[in-house]
Parts: C-alpha cells; structure tokens; sequence
C-alpha cells in the first residue's frame, strides 16, 4: 500500500463481453449505494449552486459506467429546481447500452476522453472513481485537460488507499457474492488509489489550482471551482 498499484481491473480488458460488463455494473451500483459515493458530488454541487445562483448546468461524467451518478445528479436537479443537461463519457460500448436501458436520461458518448473533440466544454466535469484507473502521466494529463473543459468547476471522488478499506472490501464482496468481476476488481481499485500525499504531488506535477479534501468513507476529492 506504500504505493499505487498496477494491477490491471478486469473491468479495462476490452474483451469483457456486454453480459459480463452488465452483471458487474449492477454490482457496483450497490456499492456506490452502500458506500455513499454519491454524497461528495451531490454536496459539492449545492456549493456551486449556492455561491453561483446557476439554475442551469450542463454536466459531463467521465467514466459513467452504469449511469448511476448521472441518475443520482438528475433527481438531484429536480429537488433543488435546477435544469442539468447530462453528459457521460465511457470508451466501453457496453456503458451506453447498459445505462440506456436502465433509462438514464442523458447524452451518451463513447469514446476516450483524449479524443473529445475540443470544442465539447461543459459548465461542470465530474468523474467519481475513475482516476484510479489511469496511471500517474495519465492522470497528470487529466488533471491539465480538465480546466479547459469546464467552465465553472470539475471535481474528482476517489479512493483512499489503505488497508483498512482493502480488508473489508475483500471481506464484502464475498459475504455479499458480489460478481466475480467486482470481487476482483474491488481491491485491486484501492490499492491503485490514493493517498494525500499522492494527489498534492499530482496537482503539483499538472500545474493546476485544486482543492484536496477528504470524505467519508476513505475518498478524496480534488476540485476546483472558476
């Protein structure tokens, strides 16, 4: 845990089939449930709401997975009266097809996200466990790409890595006989995630304006607001 790990996720083999990628998305959406992945993005967008006055936001998601924070983001929006135009981006084409047919409403864009055309900005980006995916020259690049993107604010939600989550993850996913993907992938996600000290080297390294802060349960959020 001293450092991110490279262990690869099953979830980032582009041979994965669309029933497979479906069972481990339903999975994970418990997850996210249980884990209150949902809180720091919500939270952040009410400061925003709040110090703006925006009544009007268009959001783009990278790496949406199941479309659950999309769907999370769009009851959100009724409850503060607020009118969102949902983005989300994922490379795998089974993303679009899964969260589709769970009827999220939103603008489905298959892709990686380097190859977003330029002239695609968003008043808001938002990616809650993803950056854990990428390396750190990647994740370095991202941290770059994101201002240009947003207008008014981007935020990061990520895992802490740490033994103590690692432990009981691995002891869940098996009590709870997760799919054998997520059961998999769980802890290889944190051991690939991050410490504080890893995010402030990070930013440093990008050259960019950002918040760190810490969420419970063992997440990071990195954001800025412009």
């Amino acid at each position: 845990m001293r450092e991110r790990s490279a262990a690869e996720e099953w979830m980032d083999d582009a041979a994965a089939t669309e029933a497979e990628f479906a069972s481990a998305l339903r999975d994970l959406a418990r997850i996210n449930r249980m884990s209150l992945a949902y809180r720091p993005t919500l939270r952040w967008l009410d400061a925003l709401v709040a110090e703006t006055g925006a009544r009007h936001l268009s959001v783009l998601d990278i790496g949406f997975g199941g479309g659950d924070m999309l769907a999370a983001i769009a009851r959100w929006a009724e409850r503060r009266g607020v009118t969102v135009e949902l983005a989300g981006l994922d490379r795998s084409p089974w993303a679009a097809r899964y969260s589709a047919a769970a009827g999220v409403k939103a603008r489905f864009i298959t892709a990686d996200l380097f190859d977003l055309p330029e002239s695609e900005r968003f008043d808001v980006v938002l990616c809650s466990l993803f950056t854990h995916h990428l390396r750190d020259a990647e994740l370095v690049r991202f941290l770059r790409w994101l201002p240009g993107r947003a207008r008014r604010g981007w935020l990061i939600s990520d895992l802490h890595r740490h033994w103590l989550p690692w432990g009981f993850v691995w002891g869940a996913v098996r009590v709870l006989r997760m799919d054998p993907m997520v059961v998999h992938d769980s802890t290889v996600s944190i051991a690939r995630g991050f410490t504080r000290a890893d995010w402030e080297r990070l930013v440093a390294e990008a050259g960019v304006a950002a918040r760190i802060d810490w969420a419970f349960p063992f997440k990071w959020i990195v954001s800025s607001r412009g």
